[in-house]
Protein backbone atom coordinates (compact mmCIF):
# COMPACT_ATOMS: atom_id res chain seq x y z
CA UNK A 1 0.00 0.00 0.00
CA UNK A 2 1.26 3.46 -0.86
CA UNK A 3 -0.06 5.98 1.76
CA UNK A 4 -0.90 9.61 1.00
CA UNK A 5 -1.18 12.79 2.96
CA UNK A 6 -4.42 14.19 4.22
CA UNK A 7 -5.62 15.72 7.43
CA UNK A 8 -9.03 14.18 7.82
CA UNK A 9 -11.74 13.18 10.19
CA UNK A 10 -11.57 14.58 13.61
CA UNK A 11 -13.35 14.91 16.80
CA UNK A 12 -16.70 16.43 17.54
CA UNK A 13 -18.81 16.49 14.46
CA UNK A 14 -21.67 17.94 16.40
CA UNK A 15 -24.63 15.75 15.62
CA UNK A 16 -26.10 16.36 19.05
CA UNK A 17 -26.19 19.35 21.37
CA UNK A 18 -24.35 20.53 24.44
CA UNK A 19 -25.52 19.09 27.72
CA UNK A 20 -25.80 22.60 29.14
CA UNK A 21 -27.15 25.10 26.63
CA UNK A 22 -25.62 28.01 28.52
CA UNK A 23 -22.16 26.60 27.83
CA UNK A 24 -22.81 26.75 24.11
CA UNK A 25 -23.41 30.50 24.47
CA UNK A 26 -20.60 31.32 26.89
CA UNK A 27 -18.01 28.87 25.64
CA UNK A 28 -15.77 26.58 27.65
CA UNK A 29 -12.11 26.32 28.59
CA UNK A 30 -9.62 23.44 28.61
CA UNK A 31 -6.19 23.31 30.25
CA UNK A 32 -3.18 23.20 27.93
CA UNK A 33 -0.35 21.32 29.59
CA UNK A 34 3.17 21.96 28.36
CA UNK A 35 4.76 18.57 27.77
CA UNK A 36 7.89 19.44 29.80
CA UNK A 37 6.17 21.20 32.71
CA UNK A 38 5.82 19.65 36.18
CA UNK A 39 2.08 19.09 35.45
CA UNK A 40 2.89 16.87 32.47
CA UNK A 41 3.24 13.07 32.57
CA UNK A 42 6.30 13.60 30.33
CA UNK A 43 8.03 15.60 33.08
CA UNK A 44 11.46 14.33 34.05
CA UNK A 45 13.31 16.27 36.74
CA UNK A 46 16.61 14.69 35.69
CA UNK A 47 16.56 16.23 32.21
CA UNK A 48 18.56 19.46 32.05
CA UNK A 49 17.31 22.76 30.66
CA UNK A 50 19.69 22.47 27.71
CA UNK A 51 18.47 18.97 26.89
CA UNK A 52 14.83 20.12 26.99
CA UNK A 53 15.55 23.05 24.68
CA UNK A 54 17.54 20.94 22.23
CA UNK A 55 14.86 18.23 22.13
CA UNK A 56 12.12 20.81 21.53
CA UNK A 57 14.17 22.39 18.74
CA UNK A 58 14.66 19.02 17.06
CA UNK A 59 10.92 18.35 17.24
CA UNK A 60 10.35 21.76 15.69
CA UNK A 61 12.63 20.95 12.76
CA UNK A 62 10.80 17.65 12.27
CA UNK A 63 7.51 19.55 12.26
CA UNK A 64 8.78 22.00 9.64
CA UNK A 65 9.80 19.04 7.49
CA UNK A 66 6.36 17.48 7.92
CA UNK A 67 4.67 20.70 6.78
CA UNK A 68 6.98 20.79 3.77
CA UNK A 69 6.09 17.17 3.03
CA UNK A 70 2.37 17.98 3.27
CA UNK A 71 2.74 20.80 0.77
CA UNK A 72 4.33 18.44 -1.72
CA UNK A 73 1.85 15.62 -1.17
CA UNK A 74 -1.50 17.42 -1.06
CA UNK A 75 -2.80 15.90 -4.26
CA UNK A 76 -2.43 12.11 -4.17
CA UNK A 77 -2.78 10.40 -7.52
CA UNK A 78 -3.88 6.92 -6.49
CA UNK A 79 -6.00 5.25 -3.83
CA UNK A 80 -4.78 3.39 -0.77
CA UNK A 81 -5.96 -0.13 -0.11
CA UNK A 82 -7.84 -1.02 3.07
CA UNK A 83 -7.22 -2.74 5.31
CA UNK A 84 -3.52 -2.01 4.85
CA UNK A 85 -2.03 -5.43 4.30
CA UNK A 86 1.49 -4.14 3.71
CA UNK A 87 1.99 -2.20 6.97
CA UNK A 88 5.09 -3.31 8.79
CA UNK A 89 4.53 -4.84 12.19
CA UNK A 90 7.40 -2.90 13.77
CA UNK A 91 5.87 -0.56 16.32
CA UNK A 92 7.34 2.89 16.62
CA UNK A 93 6.14 5.60 19.01
CA UNK A 94 3.13 7.92 18.32
CA UNK A 95 3.67 11.52 17.30
CA UNK A 96 4.22 13.49 20.47
CA UNK A 97 5.86 16.13 18.32
CA UNK A 98 3.42 18.56 19.97
CA UNK A 99 4.48 20.80 22.81
CA UNK A 100 1.07 21.04 24.49
CA UNK A 101 -1.33 18.37 25.68
CA UNK A 102 -5.03 18.34 26.57
CA UNK A 103 -7.39 15.89 28.25
CA UNK A 104 -10.83 14.73 27.21
CA UNK A 105 -13.04 11.71 27.85
CA UNK A 106 -14.67 9.42 25.35
CA UNK A 107 -17.45 6.84 25.47
CA UNK A 108 -20.08 5.64 27.94
CA UNK A 109 -18.85 5.09 30.58
CA UNK A 110 -16.31 7.87 29.84
CA UNK A 111 -12.62 6.95 29.47
CA UNK A 112 -10.09 9.76 29.87
CA UNK A 113 -7.54 10.30 27.11
CA UNK A 114 -4.47 12.55 26.92
CA UNK A 115 -3.80 13.88 23.43
CA UNK A 116 -1.63 16.32 21.53
CA UNK A 117 -3.05 19.78 20.79
CA UNK A 118 -2.46 20.52 17.09
CA UNK A 119 -3.74 23.45 15.02
CA UNK A 120 -2.33 22.03 11.78
CA UNK A 121 -4.14 18.68 11.82
CA UNK A 122 -7.80 17.95 11.17
CA UNK A 123 -7.93 14.35 12.25
CA UNK A 124 -8.67 13.74 15.91
CA UNK A 125 -7.97 10.15 16.78
CA UNK A 126 -7.14 7.76 19.57
CA UNK A 127 -5.70 4.24 19.50
CA UNK A 128 -8.45 1.64 19.54
CA UNK A 129 -8.88 -2.05 20.21
CA UNK A 130 -8.54 -4.39 18.42
CA UNK A 131 -5.31 -2.90 17.14
CA UNK A 132 -3.32 -4.47 14.32
CA UNK A 133 -0.26 -2.24 14.74
CA UNK A 134 -0.12 0.20 17.67
CA UNK A 135 2.61 1.93 19.61
CA UNK A 136 2.74 1.08 23.33
CA UNK A 137 0.71 3.34 25.63
CA UNK A 138 0.45 3.42 29.41
CA UNK A 139 -3.35 3.26 29.48
CA UNK A 140 -5.56 0.58 27.89
CA UNK A 141 -6.60 1.11 24.28
CA UNK A 142 -10.08 2.53 23.82
CA UNK A 143 -12.40 -0.42 23.25
CA UNK A 144 -15.46 0.74 21.30
CA UNK A 145 -17.34 -2.47 22.15
CA UNK A 146 -17.32 -1.41 25.80
CA UNK A 147 -19.04 1.92 25.11
CA UNK A 148 -22.83 1.81 24.97
CA UNK A 149 -22.90 4.97 22.79
CA UNK A 150 -20.33 4.02 20.15
CA UNK A 151 -21.31 3.32 16.53
CA UNK A 152 -19.23 2.84 13.38
CA UNK A 153 -19.63 5.63 10.82
CA UNK A 154 -20.98 4.17 7.55
CA UNK A 155 -19.42 4.78 4.15
CA UNK A 156 -22.41 6.65 2.77
CA UNK A 157 -22.57 9.12 5.69
CA UNK A 158 -21.66 12.76 5.23
CA UNK A 159 -18.55 12.63 7.47
CA UNK A 160 -17.10 9.80 5.40
CA UNK A 161 -17.91 11.42 2.05
CA UNK A 162 -16.11 14.60 3.17
CA UNK A 163 -12.86 12.67 3.07
CA UNK A 164 -11.22 12.76 -0.38
CA UNK A 165 -12.23 9.64 -2.24
CA UNK A 166 -8.69 8.37 -2.68
CA UNK A 167 -8.09 8.64 1.08
CA UNK A 168 -11.02 6.57 2.34
CA UNK A 169 -12.49 3.15 1.75
CA UNK A 170 -15.32 0.86 2.91
CA UNK A 171 -14.95 -2.25 5.03
CA UNK A 172 -16.91 -5.46 4.57
CA UNK A 173 -19.66 -4.13 6.86
CA UNK A 174 -19.77 -0.81 4.98
CA UNK A 175 -17.87 0.96 7.76
CA UNK A 176 -15.73 3.98 6.82
CA UNK A 177 -11.94 3.66 6.92
CA UNK A 178 -9.63 6.68 6.94
CA UNK A 179 -5.93 7.21 6.22
CA UNK A 180 -3.86 10.05 7.73
CA UNK A 181 -0.18 10.45 6.89
CA UNK A 182 2.24 12.66 8.85
CA UNK A 183 5.39 12.05 6.87
CA UNK A 184 6.95 9.67 4.40
CA UNK A 185 6.37 6.57 6.55
CA UNK A 186 4.30 7.87 9.48
CA UNK A 187 0.57 7.27 9.46
CA UNK A 188 -2.59 6.31 11.27
CA UNK A 189 -5.32 4.19 9.65
CA UNK A 190 -8.57 3.17 11.25
CA UNK A 191 -12.34 3.39 11.37
CA UNK A 192 -14.42 6.48 11.81
CA UNK A 193 -16.56 6.25 14.90
CA UNK A 194 -19.28 8.24 16.61
CA UNK A 195 -19.38 8.48 20.39
CA UNK A 196 -19.90 10.81 23.33
CA UNK A 197 -17.00 13.20 24.00
CA UNK A 198 -16.58 15.22 27.20
CA UNK A 199 -14.23 18.13 27.90
CA UNK A 200 -13.56 19.03 31.51
CA UNK A 201 -14.76 17.13 34.56
CA UNK A 202 -17.37 14.44 34.13
CA UNK A 203 -20.70 15.71 35.44
CA UNK A 204 -21.87 19.25 36.13
CA UNK A 205 -18.57 20.92 35.25
CA UNK A 206 -18.01 19.09 31.99
CA UNK A 207 -19.19 19.89 28.48
CA UNK A 208 -20.41 16.85 26.57
CA UNK A 209 -21.07 16.35 22.88
CA UNK A 210 -23.25 13.22 22.61
CA UNK A 211 -22.48 12.25 19.00
CA UNK A 212 -18.97 13.11 17.92
CA UNK A 213 -17.01 11.82 14.96
CA UNK A 214 -13.41 10.74 15.62
CA UNK A 215 -10.78 8.39 14.27
CA UNK A 216 -10.42 4.98 15.91
CA UNK A 217 -6.82 4.20 14.98
CA UNK A 218 -5.95 0.53 14.47
CA UNK A 219 -2.78 0.79 12.31
CA UNK A 220 -0.49 3.44 13.79
CA UNK A 221 3.12 3.56 12.62
CA UNK A 222 5.44 6.49 13.26
CA UNK A 223 9.09 7.08 12.49
CA UNK A 224 9.53 10.08 14.76
CA UNK A 225 9.76 10.44 18.52
CA UNK A 226 6.72 9.59 20.61
CA UNK A 227 5.71 8.64 24.09
CA UNK A 228 3.56 5.94 25.62
CA UNK A 229 1.70 8.61 27.58
CA UNK A 230 0.01 10.32 24.60
CA UNK A 231 -3.07 8.52 23.26
CA UNK A 232 -3.58 10.44 20.01
CA UNK A 233 -4.09 13.89 18.48
CA UNK A 234 -6.81 16.53 18.78
CA UNK A 235 -7.07 18.32 15.44
CA UNK A 236 -7.89 22.03 15.41
CA UNK A 237 -7.02 22.68 11.78
CA UNK A 238 -9.05 24.53 9.18
CA UNK A 239 -10.50 21.46 7.45
CA UNK A 240 -14.25 20.81 7.31
CA UNK A 241 -14.24 18.03 9.92
CA UNK A 242 -11.81 19.43 12.47
CA UNK A 243 -12.91 20.00 16.05
CA UNK A 244 -13.34 23.72 15.43
CA UNK A 245 -15.23 23.32 12.17
CA UNK A 246 -17.60 20.75 13.61
CA UNK A 247 -18.37 22.79 16.73
CA UNK A 248 -19.15 25.61 14.31
CA UNK A 249 -22.09 27.81 15.35
CA UNK A 250 -22.02 26.53 18.93
CA UNK A 251 -18.73 28.30 19.53
CA UNK A 252 -19.33 31.18 17.14
CA UNK A 253 -16.61 29.71 14.90
CA UNK A 254 -14.00 31.00 17.38
CA UNK A 255 -11.30 29.54 19.56
CA UNK A 256 -8.23 30.94 21.28
CA UNK A 257 -5.22 29.71 23.18
CA UNK A 258 -2.82 31.23 25.67
CA UNK A 259 0.51 29.40 25.95
CA UNK A 260 2.92 29.33 28.87
CA UNK A 261 6.60 28.34 28.67
CA UNK A 262 7.62 24.94 30.02
CA UNK A 263 9.21 26.60 33.07
CA UNK A 264 5.79 27.81 34.25
CA UNK A 265 4.00 26.04 37.10
CA UNK A 266 0.65 26.98 35.54
CA UNK A 267 -1.24 25.53 32.60
CA UNK A 268 -2.12 27.44 29.47
CA UNK A 269 -5.73 27.71 28.32
CA UNK A 270 -7.63 26.65 25.23
CA UNK A 271 -10.95 28.47 24.95
CA UNK A 272 -13.92 27.83 22.70
CA UNK A 273 -16.79 30.22 22.12
CA UNK A 274 -17.02 33.82 23.25
CA UNK A 275 -13.29 34.42 23.48
CA UNK A 276 -13.11 37.93 22.06
CA UNK A 277 -9.66 39.33 22.76
CA UNK A 278 -9.69 42.92 23.92
CA UNK A 279 -7.63 45.60 25.61
CA UNK A 280 -4.58 47.63 24.70
CA UNK A 281 -2.14 46.24 22.19
CA UNK A 282 -4.50 43.89 20.34
CA UNK A 283 -3.24 43.22 16.81
CA UNK A 284 -5.40 41.57 14.15
CA UNK A 285 -4.55 40.23 10.72
CA UNK A 286 -6.50 38.35 8.04
CA UNK A 287 -6.73 34.58 8.44
CA UNK A 288 -6.17 32.79 5.13
CA UNK A 289 -7.32 29.24 4.43
CA UNK A 290 -6.30 27.61 1.16
CA UNK A 291 -8.65 24.94 -0.25
CA UNK A 292 -5.69 22.91 -1.52
CA UNK A 293 -4.18 22.79 2.00
CA UNK A 294 -7.20 22.88 4.32
CA UNK A 295 -5.39 21.81 7.48
CA UNK A 296 -3.19 24.89 7.71
CA UNK A 297 -3.85 28.45 8.85
CA UNK A 298 -1.96 31.07 6.84
CA UNK A 299 -1.10 34.68 7.57
CA UNK A 300 0.49 37.24 5.30
CA UNK A 301 3.83 38.63 6.49
CA UNK A 302 4.74 41.93 4.81
CA UNK A 303 7.99 42.65 6.62
CA UNK A 304 10.08 42.35 9.80
CA UNK A 305 11.64 45.24 11.70
CA UNK A 306 14.67 44.62 13.91
CA UNK A 307 15.65 47.70 15.90
CA UNK A 308 15.70 50.68 13.53
CA UNK A 309 15.68 48.78 10.23
CA UNK A 310 12.89 47.08 8.35
CA UNK A 311 13.07 44.11 6.01
CA UNK A 312 10.36 44.41 3.37
CA UNK A 313 8.86 41.21 1.95
CA UNK A 314 7.62 41.31 -1.61
CA UNK A 315 5.40 38.84 -3.39
CA UNK A 316 1.76 37.72 -3.42
CA UNK A 317 -0.47 38.47 -0.42
CA UNK A 318 -2.37 35.19 -0.34
CA UNK A 319 -0.63 33.80 2.73
CA UNK A 320 3.14 33.31 2.93
CA UNK A 321 3.56 32.02 6.51
CA UNK A 322 1.83 29.25 8.46
CA UNK A 323 0.86 29.99 12.07
CA UNK A 324 1.31 26.77 14.04
CA UNK A 325 0.86 25.75 17.68
CA UNK A 326 3.27 22.81 17.57
CA UNK A 327 6.84 23.90 16.63
CA UNK A 328 8.72 25.85 19.27
CA UNK A 329 10.86 27.57 16.63
CA UNK A 330 9.90 30.10 13.98
CA UNK A 331 11.15 28.94 10.58
CA UNK A 332 11.83 31.50 7.86
CA UNK A 333 12.28 30.75 4.18
CA UNK A 334 16.02 30.66 3.46
CA UNK A 335 16.46 33.97 1.60
CA UNK A 336 14.25 35.78 4.13
CA UNK A 337 16.19 34.22 7.00
CA UNK A 338 19.52 35.37 5.58
CA UNK A 339 18.32 38.97 5.41
CA UNK A 340 16.75 38.73 8.85
CA UNK A 341 19.93 37.45 10.50
CA UNK A 342 21.88 40.30 8.92
CA UNK A 343 19.56 42.82 10.57
CA UNK A 344 19.78 41.04 13.94
CA UNK A 345 23.59 41.08 13.88
CA UNK A 346 23.62 44.78 13.06
CA UNK A 347 21.06 45.70 15.72
CA UNK A 348 22.60 43.71 18.59
CA UNK A 349 26.20 44.53 17.65
CA UNK A 350 27.69 41.76 19.80
CA UNK A 351 30.03 39.04 18.66
CA UNK A 352 28.19 35.95 17.50
CA UNK A 353 29.38 32.47 18.50
CA UNK A 354 31.23 31.04 15.50
CA UNK A 355 29.84 27.53 15.83
CA UNK A 356 26.41 27.51 17.40
CA UNK A 357 25.46 24.25 19.14
CA UNK A 358 23.22 22.03 17.05
CA UNK A 359 20.49 22.53 16.04
CA UNK A 360 20.75 26.30 16.54
CA UNK A 361 22.22 28.63 13.97
CA UNK A 362 22.64 31.96 15.81
CA UNK A 363 23.85 32.23 19.43
CA UNK A 364 25.47 34.90 21.61
CA UNK A 365 27.43 34.77 24.83
CA UNK A 366 25.05 35.51 27.69
CA UNK A 367 25.95 38.67 29.58
CA UNK A 368 24.85 42.14 30.70
CA UNK A 369 26.34 43.80 27.60
CA UNK A 370 23.74 42.26 25.29
CA UNK A 371 20.95 44.71 24.49
CA UNK A 372 18.10 43.25 22.49
CA UNK A 373 15.92 45.42 20.26
CA UNK A 374 12.23 44.96 19.65
CA UNK A 375 11.28 42.61 16.84
CA UNK A 376 8.20 43.66 14.87
CA UNK A 377 6.45 41.21 12.58
CA UNK A 378 4.44 43.29 10.11
CA UNK A 379 1.40 41.20 9.26
CA UNK A 380 -1.20 42.58 6.89
CA UNK A 381 -3.32 44.98 8.93
CA UNK A 382 -1.30 44.81 12.14
CA UNK A 383 2.22 45.02 13.58
CA UNK A 384 3.05 42.41 16.23
CA UNK A 385 5.79 43.56 18.61
CA UNK A 386 7.91 40.76 20.06
CA UNK A 387 10.73 41.04 22.56
CA UNK A 388 13.73 39.03 23.65
CA UNK A 389 11.51 36.55 25.53
CA UNK A 390 9.76 35.57 22.30
CA UNK A 391 12.81 35.44 20.06
CA UNK A 392 15.69 34.07 22.18
CA UNK A 393 16.24 31.40 24.81
CA UNK A 394 19.11 30.58 27.16
CA UNK A 395 21.05 27.49 26.17
CA UNK A 396 23.97 26.54 28.44
CA UNK A 397 26.03 29.77 28.74
CA UNK A 398 24.58 31.12 25.51
CA UNK A 399 21.49 32.95 24.33
CA UNK A 400 20.23 31.36 21.11
CA UNK A 401 17.78 32.73 18.58
CA UNK A 402 14.55 30.74 18.29
CA UNK A 403 14.50 31.17 14.51
CA UNK A 404 15.91 28.81 11.91
CA UNK A 405 15.94 28.73 8.11
CA UNK A 406 13.74 26.33 6.16
CA UNK A 407 13.65 25.18 2.57
CA UNK A 408 9.85 25.18 2.70
CA UNK A 409 7.27 27.80 3.62
CA UNK A 410 7.86 30.02 6.65
CA UNK A 411 6.23 28.95 9.94
CA UNK A 412 5.37 31.21 12.90
CA UNK A 413 6.14 28.98 15.89
CA UNK A 414 4.73 28.82 19.39
CA UNK A 415 7.68 30.39 21.26
CA UNK A 416 6.95 33.64 19.46
CA UNK A 417 3.34 33.31 20.67
CA UNK A 418 4.14 32.82 24.38
CA UNK A 419 2.11 35.17 26.61
CA UNK A 420 -0.26 36.20 23.85
CA UNK A 421 -3.90 35.23 23.77
CA UNK A 422 -4.19 34.17 20.15
CA UNK A 423 -7.74 34.11 18.83
CA UNK A 424 -8.83 32.43 15.60
CA UNK A 425 -12.07 33.90 14.29
CA UNK A 426 -12.99 31.61 11.42
CA UNK A 427 -16.23 33.44 10.73
CA UNK A 428 -14.57 36.84 10.64
CA UNK A 429 -11.50 35.39 8.91
CA UNK A 430 -8.92 36.95 11.20
CA UNK A 431 -6.34 36.09 13.85
CA UNK A 432 -5.85 38.44 16.79
CA UNK A 433 -2.98 38.68 19.29
CA UNK A 434 -3.47 40.23 22.73
CA UNK A 435 -0.49 40.58 25.13
CA UNK A 436 -1.43 38.51 28.20
CA UNK A 437 0.12 36.90 31.25
CA UNK A 438 -0.98 33.41 30.27
CA UNK A 439 -0.01 31.97 33.65
CA UNK A 440 -2.68 34.02 35.41
CA UNK A 441 -5.33 34.46 32.68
Amino acid sequence: MHPFTFMILSLCSILGSLVDASKSLNGFTIDLIHRDSPMSPFYNSLVTHSELVKNAAMRSISRSNRIYFSFGQNAPSSSPSFPPSSIETTIVPVPDHGEYLMRFSIGTPPIERLAIFDTASDLTWVQCSPCKSCYPQDTPLFDPTQSSTYINVPCDSQPCTLIPQNQRDCGNARECFYLQQYGEKSMTIGKLGSDSITFGSIGAQGVTFPKSIFGCGMYNNFTFEISSKANGIVGLGAGPLSLVSQLGDQIGHKFSYCMVPYTSTSTGKLKFGNTMVQGNGVVSTPLIVKPSLPSFYFLNLEGITVGPKKLQISGPSDGNIVIDSVPILTHLEQSLYTQYVSLVKEAINVEVVEEAPSPFDFCLRDGPNVNFPDFVFHFTGGDLVLNQKNMFMKFDNLVCMMVLPTSGISVFGNWAQIDFQVEYDLGGKKVSFAPTDCATN
